[in-house]
């Protein structure tokens, strides 16, 4: 029997999921969420969230960095022998898991045409059997219901000039590093191409953020369609070969803006607070805190953690967020 994933094309982490699974050459079926399997994936799902992944023993699956690592338990692939480098690659993972989904949510349902075109995908797969009626019906619903949860990603208009600076910054920093060579780190994909690669892989499906990507980092656009069915090409590199595309990245995304956002939102949730204010990028940032974003730096931290070398150390010092990632860890 063959693993079951349900997912949706329109999810960052359904697709990284399913990218990974053919990296591995698992055997693996893909299925749409929908009305029409609704009862299967209740079954087996904890949460009312794809991707879920149905083991052929009949175990439900779901997040994807968990998923993932489940299988790299096993046979390890993603992780480079150099400890330093494998968290790095695991920061850059969550980077584009928790900040890069910014991006993704944002440009999709704060831009008209992106909202109507996506909430368009959306409803012909719930309501497409239906009928055209029933499935503008169902459009309307889900631009509504979407649009209605920006603020959930932080988006606003006084965050959304952040938001999209970052897109702009952190997708020039990668087409500079990706053309010279086929993955993140080296000529083999990591943890860092499947988290980053999930969130860029969306925006180029939409309107707004496609037309950028397509007019201005043709490297992210090479890499994003290699990621569809990853290959190995060739080893590893060293941090000293990938340093010099690597700490912008970092330093001026990771450092200065994720990682002191990640901080703030669990501190928030400590707190009990309702929402929170910072500054990032020199302005000003608002929003409810994320329960789960916390338990995702308690994580990253753990790791740091297990990971922590005097050469790390040297590497987050210079990035300016050795301090956020010691804290309690």
């Amino acid at each position: 029997m063959s693993y079951r994933i349900f997912g949706s094309e329109l999810s960052p982490y359904s697709v990284k999921v399913r990218s990974y699974f053919r990296y591995k050459n698992l055997d693996h079926e893909w299925l749409l969420r929908s009305p029409a399997n609704q009862a299967e994936f209740q079954k087996y799902a904890k949460l009312p969230l794809v991707p879920l992944v149905v083991t052929p023993e009949g175990e439900g699956l779901q997040d994807s960095t968990p998923i993932i690592e489940r299988f790299e338990a096993a046979a390890p692939s993603l992780r480079p022998d150099d400890p330093t480098l494998a968290f790095l690659s695991a920061l850059l993972e969550e980077y584009g898991d928790e900040w890069g989904n910014k991006w993704m949510f944002h440009y999709r349902w704060a831009y008209v045409p992106d909202t109507w075109a996506t909430a368009e995908r959306i409803a012909q797969v719930s309501a497409g059997e239906q009928g055209t009626v029933a499935v503008a019906q169902a459009r309307a619903a889900v631009a509504e219901r979407m649009t209605g949860r920006l603020g959930f990603v932080g988006s606003n208009p006084t965050t959304r000039p952040v938001i999209e600076a970052s897109f702009k910054h952190a997708l020039a920093i990668l087409d500079r590093h990706l053309a010279a060579r086929p993955y993140v780190l080296g000529g083999c994909p990591a943890m860092a191409d499947f988290g980053l690669w999930g969130q860029f892989y969306e925006a180029a499906t939409d309107p707004t953020p496609g037309a950028i990507m397509r007019a201005s980092a043709p490297n992210v656009m090479k890499w994003v369609q290699r990621m569809v069915s990853p290959k190995d090409e060739g080893p590893f590199e060293t941090w000293s070969s990938l340093s010099a595309g690597l700490m912008p990245l970092l330093t001026e995304e990771v450092g200065r803006l994720f990682l002191p956002w990640s901080a703030a939102n669990a501190e928030a949730i400590a707190k009990g607070e309702k929402s929170f204010t910072m500054t990032l990028a020199g302005a000003e940032w608002t929003q409810e805190p994320q329960k789960y974003h916390a338990r995702s730096l308690q994580e990253i931290r753990r790791k740091y953690a297990a990971a922590r070398t005097a050469e790390l150390d040297e590497i987050l010092e210079k990035v300016r967020c050795l301090n956020v990632l010691r804290s309690g860890a």
